[in-house]
């Protein structure tokens, strides 16, 4: 089974160093939370947590590069 990340708008650089990973990628929406293994967000100000009971990784990838985040959904999806 493939991987699903949710990805803020804004990271395209994220989204496309995902994809070449191998990660299947979808926008950061309220009906997408809740499909998806990872989650990644610019920064803190992202209320994630308002979601409810989202149980995933939340990465955030302000001061990473693409690779870096890349790297870090690797380890939380282990």
């Amino acid at each position: 089974m493939y991987k699903k990340v949710a990805v803020e708008d804004g990271l395209t650089n994220v989204e496309q160093a995902l994809q070449a990973a191998g990660y299947h990628t979808t926008a950061m929406d309220e009906k997408s939370l809740y499909n998806v293994q990872a989650v990644v967000v610019k920064g803190d100000s992202v209320d994630i947590a308002a979601e409810g009971n989202l149980r995933v990784p939340v990465v955030n990838a302000a001061g990473r590069t693409a690779e870096e985040v890349v790297e870090v959904i690797r380890d939380r999806l282990q």
